[in-house]
């Protein structure tokens, strides 16, 4: 189908000439693949390949959207699982641009299965704190839609009978990894996902916890330094301050200025500002001691929120996910060694710490496979 066809507009609510324009005036063209699956967390071609399917769970297609700070990425699910087609477009500053962008994403997803999707379930995940009914109350990296009813605003955009759902997108992350990732078959899970802050989803008996709010999983502001550093939240010394990706940045600089991180230096120019998280991540799976002596500071602190919240909430597994995660070797070695001296009776509860399988696209898969629960 080609761009102004009839499909757009129905689905986006836009007309040909508004869609076209935002396609151009916020976004690139998206990247976008052929059919794909989720095998092992990795996209595959649908010919010769299995995909892993949510048996009773997943009753329906769905559409999923993940909105982040620099990207939304759509996804559509079929029946069995499969990712059929992704779309990935910029995230635009203003609400009302992030709306349509979503909406947009919707469009290319439509566009790249030649089907009407506009009566399908739809689940969005936003960075963000959303309560029960989708209205945003804190987003402190998309500060825009704050105080927005982000479901009624795509609702009414969509087919009046289609499920919409809007939720936090660590949370959405956290259900796709329990239900088709790296937490396949545990029933009580923590999912943390590591980007410029930190966000967090959990699984309890198998069920989503939403918390009374829908608030649950704002792990990120767990203060465990109160003459830390400040947060854009506007308290000091939360842990995404320190476990972050940019919480690896801010160490690195600090010990970049102290004269004790020359390897990542050379990746920054010889400018100790210009240091940041993926600098020193580099340097250490180089095999530098300054940088691996960074990583060890780094992995502590993050092992420091894990093991507090594992005293309150006795997961059987923890999920790892985001950017940082990639870079597995440099990470999880001396995060797990920290994190068995820091929890509370490691021997009895044995935690397993793992990364993430689904790797970009499980906040989209996740709000795809909640959308398609709660239909009907």
């Amino acid at each position: 189908m080609g761009l102004g066809t009839y499909p757009h507009a129905f689905v986006t609510g836009l007309g040909v000439a508004a869609t076209e324009y935002l396609l151009g005036a916020i976004c690139a063209r998206p990247e976008r693949s052929q059919v794909r699956t989720l095998s092992g967390g990795a996209s595959r071609s649908c010919s010769g390949g299995t995909a892993r399917t949510i048996g009773a769970l997943y009753m329906t297609p769905a559409i999923g959207v993940d909105i982040g700070g620099t990207k939304v990425l759509a996804v559509r699910l079929s029946a069995t699982g499969e990712v059929e087609a992704w779309s990935k477009l910029r995230t635009p500053v203003g609400a009302g641009d992030v709306i349509d962008t979503v909406l947009v994403g919707v469009a290319h997803v439509a566009e790249a299965t030649g089907e009407r999707l506009g009566s399908l379930p739809l689940g969005v995940g936003f960075p963000g704190m959303l309560d029960r009914n989708g209205t945003a109350h804190f987003c402190p990296h998309l500060h825009s839609v704050d105080g927005m009813d982000l479901r009624q605003l795509l609702a009414e955009r969509r087919d009046p009978s289609a499920t919409t759902v809007v939720l936090n997108d660590a949370t959405a992350a956290c259900w796709a990894e329990h239900s088709v990732g790296a937490a396949q078959g545990f029933d009580d899970v923590l999912m943390v996902t590591l980007g410029t802050g930190i966000g967090g989803g959990m699984v309890t008996r198998g069920r989503l916890l939403e918390g009374a709010h829908g608030f649950a999983g704002e792990i990120g502001h767990m203060v465990i330094d109160p003459h830390g550093p400040p947060c854009p939240c506007g308290k000091r010394g939360c842990w995404e301050r320190f476990a972050s990706g940019d919480g690896l940045g801010r160490l690195a600089r600090e010990a970049a200025l102290a004269g004790k991180l020359g390897s990542a230096m050379k990746r920054a120019g010889d400018d100790p500002d210009a240091v940041r998280g993926e600098h020193v991540t580099e340097a250490a799976l180089d095999g530098h001691p300054d940088a691996q002596a960074v990583m060890r500071e780094f992995a502590w602190w993050l092992a420091l929120g894990l093991a507090n919240l594992s005293n309150v909430l006795d997961p059987s597994v923890i999920v790892l996910g985001g950017g940082l995660i990639e870079a597995e070797q440099a990470v999880m070695g001396p995060l797990r060694d920290a994190f068995a001296n820091l929890v509370e009776a490691p021997e009895a509860r044995r935690i397993e710490v793992v990364a993430a399988q689904l790797g970009e696209k499980a906040g989209a898969v996740g709000a795809a496979l909640l959308a398609a629960q709660r239909t009907g």
